[in-house]
């Protein structure tokens, strides 16, 4: 385990003392949500991002000690075991390195060298590949002839018989080939010289052939080099059959290599053994090597594209919600017509209906009278459209048609990846058992304005669709990490216990999805809860559950002002005595004039001094300060709020060296999608995003953030537009 703990570290930066204490945590059950932010002394601080690489190294890390232990038992029980073996087993960092040492004693299916070793022709391959023999090695090969030995049955089989001197070279020589692929350091190496010098290359499958792969019909690039976007844009390309990838090898310098370790100086084995060595290169080396390396690379493109779509999903989670509005919610389409929801600021449906401005029908002053009919009753204030299909045909109706509304609305282009999973999903039909499937789409869509969080955790994460090639990455690690990604998001907002939807809960730290149905029933029968305490009445929601939950549960008017905050019950009392020491009660949080002084006085708090007369850490009492500064605080409230928008572009009224601001929809490894008002995304490529080197897109822009960009490239016959944050 020291091991580990030390590896770790390493890896990531921190002290050993940190990870220790972490690994501890996380063996005794607490989650990491829990950690991040309530036991920050503990941990050193760490975030929770830190955390979940944190966790991840642990597992692989125990998973290749687990593995070590059972090869060296395998090797040991077939009596193979050597010191030069247990010492390379120990220092390998990887589980393929472990693979790679374990392949020569694995259980073998029947192969050429297998077939020759039950023909008995080993020691003729120890004879060869120890080059002291003299005698000429057809004379040698005679004594392995073995016809006149077998049976008439066994004669005929060409897996036991050994007619003549070559037949049986060459089952040395297989035997020889097989050994030299199973040999670890040589994989090691050539796998080493691959990385160093090797050229990923691809060609088309079909070069008359049209495709979004055409960057890739004669293409090669340094291994040591390529971005992880273009390793999997290569493996998509190959998958529908437009390309064909191979690796170029060093090949010249990996045979010199080995035929430097095999071959002692000039004897009659020489030219076989260099044969042997090509032979095992090209047939059992080079296309195993290959698999690997292709694997390799695939599986660090994919954790990157992983990372790369749960920081798109956090942003997006985190998007700061719109509050005390009411929303009709806009799902554009063509022919079936576009679905409207009207949803009051609470999230009731207040109406719903279908219109057609849009192609085949193209009914605009009928769209138009309904839907203002709607504004007017039910007092709308924003308008949410959908940024699927027709989206921006029905932007421009919107914007035609609010200039002709009563009173001021705007209209907001919301993001509706998930929406036709969620109206057709389980959880929709038992929300809204009455409202056919495709209107549930536009209630979906007005209340992510409303509060994207808590409409978005009802989706599939896979479904939320910020990343790139997302359907091509090993669709379990992503579930894992963008689970783990609403998890850090849900409980850094906090969720009020009283109105939460069991799908929101259930990404509670502590709470599962049992729990989360069953605080909903137990508030159905006892109504609201007035504090956290309660919960611990909620049938499966033990001491354990109520640690890990309690503090990212709030209760917005019960008996405690302390639980409108994500102060811990374990804090309550230093928390309590803190309020006293500079002479405010608990009740004084929901005093708007007290609370001000208060928190001018907190201000002044020498967090050194008073943590050590509380006896709590500093940490700890650092986040207290800063709950009851803003008791009840969203944090999504410093997040950029959406664009609200009253007219609408069009590509023809773009102009290059224009300035806009836009909201940025997509980051990728290459640059940014961003929403300027017109049809498509304008591209902010990575060179254009800052006058210094940017080694990563996510360094500069997050989903959601509202940014200033110039319109340097139209391209109208592609519908491309590209653009420039050097503004």
């Amino acid at each position: 385990m020291e091991k580990i703990i030390k590896t770790i570290a390493e890896e990531l930066n921190i002290k050993p003392s940190q990870v220790e204490n972490t690994v501890k945590l996380i063996d005794e059950g607490n989650t990491i949500p829990f950690i991040a932010r309530y036991r920050k002394e503990i941990t050193g601080g760490l975030s929770d991002e830190v955390l979940r690489d944190l966790g991840e190294r642990l597992i692989y890390l125990r998973n290749l000690e687990q593995r070590k232990e059972d090869v060296i038992k395998s090797i040991e029980e077939q009596g193979k075991l050597t010191d030069e073996i247990l010492q390379a087993v120990a220092i390998a960092k990887t589980l393929a390195e472990v693979e790679d040492i374990y392949r020569p004693y694995k259980q073998k299916k029947k192969t050429r060298a297998t077939i020759a070793k039950a023909k008995g022709l080993e020691p003729l391959a120890q004879i060869i590949i120890e080059q002291k023999e003299t005698t000429p090695m057809q004379e040698i090969a005679k004594e392995y002839i073995n016809i006149d030995k077998l049976s008439e049955e066994d004669k005929k089989n060409k897996d036991k018989a050994v007619h003549t001197e070559e037949e049986a070279i060459q089952g040395a020589l297989d035997i020889l080939a097989e050994d030299i692929s199973d040999n670890a350091k040589y994989r090691k190496e050539i796998k080493r010289q691959c990385y160093r010098e090797g050229l990923i290359e691809t060609k088309a499958a079909n070069p008359e052939e049209k495709s979004n792969f055409e960057m890739y019909y004669e293409y090669s690039e340094s291994i040591k080099y390529i971005p992880s976007h273009r390793i999997l844009a290569m493996n998509r390309g190959e998958k529908e059959g437009f390309l064909k990838v191979k690796i170029q090898k060093p090949e010249e310098k990996i045979l010199a290599y080995i035929e430097r370790d095999i071959i002692k100086g000039e004897t009659q084995f020489k030219i076989v053994l260099k044969e042997t060595i090509l032979d095992s290169f090209k047939r059992l080396i080079e296309p195993s090597i290959e698999r690997e390396i292709r694997n390799d690379l695939t599986e660090k493109a994919e954790e990157k594209a992983i990372k790369v779509f749960g920081q798109n999903s956090k942003q997006l989670l985190l998007g700061a919600p719109i509050k005390g509005k009411t929303v009709m919610g806009f799902d554009p389409a063509y022919r079936t017509g576009c679905k409207i929801a009207v949803i009051d600021e609470t999230g009731k449906v207040l109406d719903y209906t279908t219109v057609y401005p849009t192609e085949p029908q193209n009914d605009v002053e009928g769209a138009k009278k309904e839907l203002l009919k709607l504004i007017e009753k039910d007092k709308v204030d924003m308008i949410a459209i959908g940024n699927g299909t027709a989206s921006r045909e029905s932007e421009m109706f919107v914007a035609d048609m609010i200039k002709e509304a009563s009173r001021p609305v705007h209209y907001v282009i919301v993001s509706e990846a998930g929406a036709s999973v969620y109206s057709a999903s389980k959880l929709a039909t038992e929300e809204y058992p009455d409202i056919n499937v495709s209107i549930r789409g536009a209630i979906s869509i007005a209340r992510r304005l409303q509060d994207p969080l808590a409409e978005l955790v009802k989706i599939d994460p896979k479904a939320i669709g910020v990343g790139q090639y997302q359907h091509d990455v090993n669709q379990k690690r992503l579930a894992e990490s963008l689970t783990g990604v609403v998890e850090d998001s849900v409980n850094k907002v906090g969720v009020d216990v009283n109105t939460a939807t069991p799908s929101l809960l259930s990404y509670v730290s502590g709470i599962n999805n049992s729990i989360a149905k069953n605080i909903v029933k137990y508030r159905d029968e006892n109504g609201k809860l007035k504090n956290r305490k309660q919960l611990l009445k909620v049938p499966k929601l033990g001491k354990v559950a109520f640690e890990q939950c309690a503090g990212f549960l709030r209760i917005l008017d019960g008996d405690n002002p302390l639980e409108i905050t994500a102060v811990h019950p374990e804090s309550y009392e230093p928390t309590e005595k803190l309020l006293a020491n500079l002479g405010f009660d608990k009740e004084d949080l929901k005093d708007k004039e007290k609370l001000e002084v208060l928190r001018n006085k907190l201000k002044s708090v020498s967090v050194a001094e008073m943590a050590q007369e509380l006896k709590i850490g500093e940490m700890t009492l650092s986040d207290i300060i800063d709950e009851l500064s803003k008791p009840g605080r969203d944090p999504r409230e410093d997040m950029p709020k959406p664009i609200l928008r009253s007219d609408v572009l069009k590509l023809e009224d773009l102009k290059e060296g224009m300035v806009l601001s836009g909201t940025v929809r997509n980051v990728i490894d290459f640059g940014a999608f961003i929403d300027i008002g017109v049809k498509h995304d304008g591209l902010v490529h990575i060179s254009e995003m800052s006058d210094k080197f940017v080694k990563n897109p996510s360094e500069i822009v997050a989903v959601g953030d509202v940014v200033k960009v110039k319109v340097i490239k139209i391209d109208k016959e592609r519908q491309k537009v590209g653009l420039s944050m050097k503004v």
